[in-house]
């Protein structure tokens, strides 16, 4: 991938949300997670983001993430944008993982609506501005009420907009009309939060994906990404229907940072499938699902490997 094609969006076009890799006794593999970048952008990613709930960011230390932000830059900065997960429930929190995550060389920052508080939309409001005062990392704001208990409403997304250092949005709320509005009256790059609305969010005027089954799917998807920027709508249609049961096998049935790494650890890709508490390792009712999905995909996988 040419170096002019990651600058031609501050945030990349295929964003893989990185799953954070772990040692058989829980501890963070640095060397998988390099391992796993690299890969990624050599197969087509753009950009990574390390540390988003995918990357299980709830259980990592900030030391951890910080070290994280670091390894993924050195092993991938330059050929694609490395964005970190900064983004907590306490505002001051994020605020020092704005800086942490500068310090480490990340190009930009992913930062989530503050979850279980339940602010209104004036704290929202408030929250990101402090975070973007802390550092001079761009952000990309991810709206996911499924998570964070509250909608980012489109009107204030109109006002946060007008921060110079927001320039993206991931939106995860699978509001079609939401998601027409801000890209009709902001200069805002939006991602698809959810893999199997890339096609029609790209359709739309977004500028890509932020995706969980491009771990495992990375050349469908960055073709998929290519044929709708292109306007090859055929081709970008018949590449979505494809990567339907693959999205349904990563996306539907666990968490998604569980079944990345169980596909994964089958592909060989990383060593083990370990997750931390309280995420749990599937059983194995849940892995015939996924594997059956996989195999609607053409992909044969036999139980012994997982």
């Amino acid at each position: 991938m040419a170096d002019s094609d990651i600058r031609s969006r501050p945030f990349g076009t295929l964003v893989t949300a990185m799953v954070t890799p772990f040692t058989a006794d829980g501890e963070v593999d640095f060397d998988a997670t390099a391992f796993l970048a690299n890969k990624l952008v050599e197969d087509g990613c753009d950009g990574l983001v390390v540390s988003g709930t995918t990357g299980e960011t709830s259980t990592l230390e900030d030391s951890e993430k910080e070290d994280l932000f670091r390894v993924v830059v050195q092993t991938v900065g330059g050929r694609a944008k490395v964005i970190a997960g900064t983004g907590t429930n306490h505002t001051s929190h994020s605020v020092e993982m704005a800086r942490r995550a500068e310090r480490a060389g990340a190009d930009g920052q992913l930062v989530v609506t503050p979850y279980y508080n339940k602010p209104t939309q004036a704290g929202v409001i408030a929250h990101f501005d402090a975070v973007s005062a802390a550092s001079d990392l761009p952000i990309m704001i991810y709206d996911i009420p499924g998570r964070a208990g509250i909608p980012i409403a489109t009107e204030t997304m109109f006002r946060l907009a007008e921060n110079p250092k927001v320039l993206a949005l991931k939106d995860a709320k699978a509001d079609f009309a939401a998601v027409t509005r801000v890209l009709a009256n902001t200069t805002l790059d939006v991602y698809a939060g959810d893999d199997g609305l890339t096609l029609p969010w790209m359709v739309a005027g977004a500028a890509g994906v932020v995706s969980v089954s491009a771990h495992v799917a990375t050349g469908a998807f960055r073709a998929l990404v290519d044929a709708a920027a292109a306007g090859d709508f055929d081709k970008a249609r018949r590449i979505h229907f494809e990567l339907d049961p693959v999205v349904r096998a990563v996306m539907t049935h666990i968490p998604g940072a569980i079944s990345a790494k169980q596909i994964l650890k089958m592909q060989g890709v990383i060593p083990n499938a370990a997750v931390r508490l309280p995420l749990v390792a599937p059983d194995a009712i849940e892995m015939e699902a996924v594997l059956a999905d996989l195999a609607e995909a053409g992909w044969d996988f036999s139980q012994d490997k997982a």
